[in-house]
């Protein structure tokens, strides 16, 4: 998926980042939770997602409408 966008994705966080980010380790299975971050285009984060299981992550479509929203209002 990586390879079909114009912006650089990042993945394979480990416990080094864990703290970087103010993320949750989970030691049972050695992962960090999620920690999603929408980013404007002066490296402003605009709004971040902190999960510590399986709920919490940003939907495409939420993303989109927040997307969209932040431009109407410029």
């Amino acid at each position: 998926m990586a390879n079909d966008v114009s912006f650089p994705v990042g993945f394979g966080a480990g416990e080094e980042h864990r703290d970087l980010l103010g993320s949750w380790w989970e030691d049972r299975r050695g992962l960090i939770q999620p920690s999603e971050f929408i980013i404007d285009n002066t490296g402003k984060v605009i709004t971040s997602s902190y999960s510590s299981g399986p709920i919490g992550r940003f939907e495409a479509q939420d993303v989109i409408k927040m997307a969209n929203f932040l431009e109407s209002k410029k």
